[in-house]
């Protein structure tokens, strides 16, 4: 039976085609946020290993993900981004395999640690695969004008599935610890791989002189300079959230546990993506970066100072709404610095900057918060922005060169 006129008409807009491509970036994010706010616990109260452990075993997914973007930027570009997704997915469900098992192998704390960073070393692949690849796919069905669209929609599923499966994870994880995370994750991933595998491809952009990663890393890397500071404020909420409400006994679920504080974030992060995306076109992507990241300085510094639960909430829903925007204004930037056959390698090696921020802050910030405490982390964070908005004013003033014609949009 054919489909009724205005579904047909939907269905051929540039809209329905991002949306329709996009939300596999959802579905691999659900899975990366069902275990956000369970493994600090798991790892430090569960397995008996201290913060810096714990900080490195959520921070391990994104140094997968920095170690494979220039991997996923290649495939995408060269084979195409559909088996890249498919790829990405894949990874995904033998990460939730791989979890499930270590929640049943808790007794052997080592060995159920082992399965767990080897569980996020592949999800962290999963995410660069499935992340770069669903981008270049949308980019291939609709045009490189709507990158800004494509991004913003992308960030939206990303953050909204951090937002969702977060709080999910804490709910269903109970004294199950990973076991039921671990096979939620694979059911996931595998209606993923079917959906995914039915969606048409596009052909990989071909023709002209394909330039080199590292060549197009330092293009990028002025923007990817700024991103990665202030990625620090979510990097310090995705791995020590839960362990700053425990430090300033602040028990219980709802308003009062950690993953409000996380939904806070993702929920407002979805909004502004939503409501104020079409900024980055009209006022330029270093203007609208420039009061995002003096929102994001404001949140954290509240979060810093926070004397309770509701409070923290207000801080991290601020911290959520000053970097919704930040990826998309900076990375439309970054794209248009490189040729069309290397857009895949150019969403890529400006990932990395983010991966790189969130890789690094875990473990680095767990040293800080061995004699500081868990609050101190925020002011890092907080700084850390500021000065991000320092480089975003100074590149507005002498903008960097690149390989590509850049855009009126900064």
């Amino acid at each position: 039976m054919p489909a009724p006129p205005l579904l047909r008409a939907i269905r051929v807009t540039p809209t329905w085609r991002i949306a329709s491509t996009v939300y596999l970036t959802l579905l691999c994010y659900i899975t990366i946020g069902l275990p956000l706010a369970v493994i600090p616990v798991f790892v430090h109260h569960v397995l008996g290993f201290d913060a810096v452990v714990a900080g490195l075993a959520v921070s391990l997914q994104y140094l997968a993900t920095f170690a494979s973007r220039p991997f996923a930027g290649r495939m995408t570009d060269t084979v195409g981004p559909k088996p890249a997704v498919l790829l990405g997915l894949s990874a995904c469900a033998g990460a939730g395999l791989l979890l499930l098992l270590s929640g049943l192998a808790r007794h052997r704390p080592l060995f159920s640690l082992l399965l767990l960073l080897v569980s996020r070393g592949l999800l962290g692949c999963g995410e660069s695969c499935t992340g770069t690849g669903c981008i270049t796919w949308a980019i291939g069905r609709v045009g490189v004008s709507r990158t800004a669209q494509i991004i913003s929609l992308n960030g939206v599923a990303s953050y909204g599935g951090i937002a969702f499966g977060a709080p999910l994870g804490l709910a269903i994880a109970g004294t199950r610890g990973t076991v039921p995370l671990g096979l939620l994750t694979l059911l996931l991933a595998l209606a993923g791989l079917l959906l995914a595998r039915g969606k048409p491809a596009v052909a990989p952009q071909g023709g002209g002189v394909r330039v080199g990663f590292a060549r197009i890393l330092r293009s990028v890397a002025p923007y990817g300079t700024a991103l990665a500071l202030g990625s620090v404020g979510f990097g310090v909420l995705a791995a020590f959230v839960t362990l700053f409400y425990e430090a300033q006994g602040w028990h219980g679920a709802g308003i009062t546990g950690p993953g409000a504080a996380l939904s806070a974030f993702g929920i407002a992060f979805m909004l502004m993506r939503l409501l104020l995306a079409a900024q980055i076109n009209r006022r330029g992507g270093l203007a609208v970066s420039i009061a995002s990241f003096a929102a994001e300085t404001g949140g954290l510094l509240l979060l810093w100072q926070a004397p309770t639960p509701f409070v923290a909430v207000l801080g991290s829903a601020l911290t959520g709404a000053g970097f919704a925007l930040v990826f998309p204004a900076l990375g439309v930037l970054a794209v248009a610095r490189v040729a069309p056959n290397s857009r895949g390698s150019a969403i890529g090696a400006y990932s990395v900057f983010l991966d790189i921020s969130l890789g690094l802050s875990g473990p680095l910030l767990g040293l800080v918060a061995r004699t500081h405490g868990y609050r101190s982390l925020f002011l890092c964070a907080a700084a850390a922005s500021l000065t991000a908005l320092a480089i975003c004013v100074w590149l507005r003033a002498r903008p960097p060169g690149g390989l590509a014609s850049p855009p009126a949009v900064g």
